[in-house]
């Protein structure tokens, strides 16, 4: 199943893509909003967008730096069970709620209100011997960033490794580091 999100409401509709070639086109009709709007299957412009969004904030990483596998995180919205899977970039990774015009580097798409749209913020480095060096901070949000159940301080910066469980608001995050 694949889900479209409605461009006048952001209301999110189901569809099977299984009956669906690609290159077709479809056209739905929002529940929520009644808006009648129009996909084509296999073409994504999410890219695009996110692209035009990203105007004017820090440049977009080299092909070399997109090519290397530095990690992801995977987001469970525990309302939907919708998962999605960012992948990192070194630096700083900006966490938060999806919303356009808004400079995140990991936009997570929810509806949740609990969840900031520049939530916490996830370092990724590597040290003197090579190995990717994880950390992750809070960005003074307002319902606080938890690791493990356990809440960070206003000024803690903690060190995570792979299968680390962040939770911000009502989403789960799981950190998934490279090999």
């Amino acid at each position: 199943m694949k889900r479209v999100r409605c461009p006048k409401c952001d209301h999110f509709i189901q569809f099977d893509e299984t009956k669906y070639t690609e290159g077709q086109s479809l056209v739905f009709v929002c529940d929520n909003c009644q808006k009648q709007f129009g996909i084509r299957i296999g073409v994504s412009k999410l890219r695009a967008l996110q692209r035009e969004e990203n105007k004017g904030q820090a440049p977009l990483p080299s092909l070399e730096e997109q090519l290397e596998n530095v990690g992801s995180i995977v987001a469970v919205e525990n309302v939907f069970g919708f998962r999605q899977e960012h992948p990192l970039q070194l630096g700083d990774n900006i966490i938060g709620r999806r919303n356009k015009g808004d400079e995140v580097h990991v936009p997570i798409e929810t509806n949740d209100p609990s969840m900031d749209r520049r939530h916490c913020v996830l370092n990724v480095k590597r040290s003197k011997t090579g190995n990717l060096i994880y950390t992750l901070r809070d960005n003074d949000s307002i319902t606080g960033t938890f690791l493990m159940n356990e809440i960070l301080g206003a000024k803690d910066r903690v060190r995570i490794e792979d299968g680390a469980v962040i939770t911000l608001g009502a989403t789960s995050l799981i950190l998934h580091a490279a090999e």
